[in-house]
Order: structure tokens, then C-alpha cells, then sequence
């Protein structure tokens, strides 16, 4: 068995706690999803849902893992900030609310822990879709536990890329970004939720994932899976990502240069 530092331990046992926990949440959150129909949710703002599941699932995660690890910090979409410590759990409850909300089986709970300002573990489940990716800061990253990596997609005119939407996109943006991949002849998709498109990514389903803005609890789970699966990522918390929302982007490493430059978005 390798020596593990104090540091490593930590983490192992919060990883494998969180485990059995996000089990539970997504339990919890599959009882409650609408059926299929009109949207039974709250409109924050134009296509913003929030859901009764949203805040139970949250409330439900924070109280849990508060009892394992009464030290930790939390921040999560529904309920903000709470405490200051050297751990923080950043939650989603549930991203793709909208599809949640319509009865649709593409969303998740993404729950990611942080050490300081760096993501150093990562969780990400799809009830619906019976997947759950996983990755640990130096241990590899996983889908319903084989070990994933990024596409070796070499071409961008082979490329799939997911352009995400939300409230915050100025109005001309989204069809300017389609129609700059469709002129690649790459193949843009859209299909609401931020952090399943950036596990797809880490898996190689898709090649590259780009969004205007984000927020960090879309895509603290995600970054361990992408650095561990080999993707590129524009760097997202050094752009401000830690305190607020920050364009991302995401790619398979072959094509990568070609698409940070074809988008418009810093590398490094």
C-alpha cells in the first residue's frame, strides 16, 4: 500500500464518505423529479430554474456530510456560503434543472471538494442515466468506476463541441459560436447541463465544451475529472472563477490549440 501523506488521507476519507452520501441525494432527488410536461419549478430569470428537489437535495448534502466533517466549509448554488476552512465542499444539487424540471433524464449532482483554492476530488452523478463519475487529484478518473480518458480526436472538422447556454449569454452570442463550428465543420451540440457536458468531455464522448460564463459549483467536480483524464481547460480559477462566474472551456488535448484559437479563449 502507498504511503499516503496527512493531506492524502484527508481527502481519501472525505472521498469515500461522499460517496455513500451522494448516494443518498440522488436517491432523494430522483423521488422527487416532476414527470414529464411543463416545467413544475421557479423562474429565478429567463430559463433559470430553481426546483423544490434544488434546495432539499442541498440542504440534505450539507447537513450529512456537516456530520462527518463538522470542520468543512460548504458552498453551494441554492444556499451560498458557509464557514471558512482549509476543506470546502462546492455543491450543484441539481444541474440541468430545466431538464430535471420537464421530466428529462439529462441532469446530475455534482459535488466537488476543494483543499484551499485547488478542486482535489471530484463527484458527479446522473441518477436517470445510472452513471456517476469520479476522480481524486492524482488518481485517475472514472465512469461507474473504469477509468476514462479524454478523445483522441485529432481534427476539428471531426470534432463534436458543446456550446452551453444560460441567462447570461449576451444575445448574439450563442448563434455566433454555433455558427463559427458549423464553418469548421465541427458538430455543435446543446444539451443542458454544464457539468454532465464537461464529464463527456473527460470521457471522450464529446471533444470540447465551451459556456460564457459559469459558476464554480457547475464545474468544481469537473475540473478534477478533466485534469485527470487529460483535457485541456482555459483556466478557469485563475479567470476569476473562484469568487465569480467565468467563461470555460474545455477540450480534447489534439485539438485544442486549434479551438481555443477558433473561439477566442485563453490557454494559459
Amino acid at each position: 500500500m502507498p504511503n499516503l501523506s496527512h493531506s492524502d488521507t484527508d481527502i481519501d476519507v472525505r472521498f469515500h464518505a461522499a460517496r455513500s452520501v451522494i448516494e443518498e441525494a440522488a436517491t432523494l432527488a430522483k423521488r422527487m423529479q416532476p414527470a414529464p410536461g411543463k416545467p413544475i419549478a421557479e423562474l429565478k430569470g429567463r430559463q433559470d430554474y430553481v426546483t423544490e428537489a434544488d434546495k432539499k437535495v442541498e440542504t440534505f448534502l450539507v447537513e450529512r456530510l456537516s456530520r462527518l466533517f463538522p470542520c468543512d466549509a460548504f458552498l453551494g448554488e441554492e444556499h451560498g456560503e458557509n464557514g471558512s476552512s482549509e476543506f470546502r465542499w462546492v455543491i450543484d444539487p441539481i444541474d440541468g434543472t430545466s431538464n430535471y424540471a420537464r421530466g428529462r433524464n439529462r441532469w446530475c449532482i455534482s459535488l466537488g471538494l476543494m483543499r484551499g483554492d485547488k478542486p482535489v476530488a471530484g463527484i458527479i452523478t446522473a441518477p436517470a442515466l445510472n452513471e456517476t463519475f469520479t476522480a481524486q487529484h492524482g488518481k485517475g478518473a472514472f465512469l461507474n468506476g473504469r477509468a476514462i480518458t479524454a478523445s483522441s480526436t485529432d481534427n476539428l472538422n471531426e470534432a463534436m463541441v458543446e456550446i452551453g447556454w444560460s441567462p447570461y449569454v449576451p444575445e448574439d452570442w450563442f448563434p455566433q459560436k454555433m455558427d463559427i463550428l458549423l464553418k469548421t465543420g465541427a458538430m455543435p451540440r446543446s444539451l443542458g447541463s454544464g457539468a454532465l457536458a464537461l464529464a463527456d468531455v473527460a470521457c471522450g464522448r464529446s471533444d470540447g465544451y465551451h459556456e460564457y460564463v459559469i459558476f464554480l459549483w457547475d464545474v468544481a467536480a469537473a475540473l478534477v475529472l478533466l485534469e485527470e483524464a487529460g483535457a485541456c481547460v482555459s483556466p478557469f480559477l485563475k479567470m476569476g472563477g473562484l469568487t465569480q462566474r467565468t467563461t470555460i472551456l474545455a477540450s480534447a488535448p489534439a485539438i485544442a490549440p486549434v479551438l481555443f484559437k477558433t473561439l477566442g479563449i485563453p490557454s494559459s
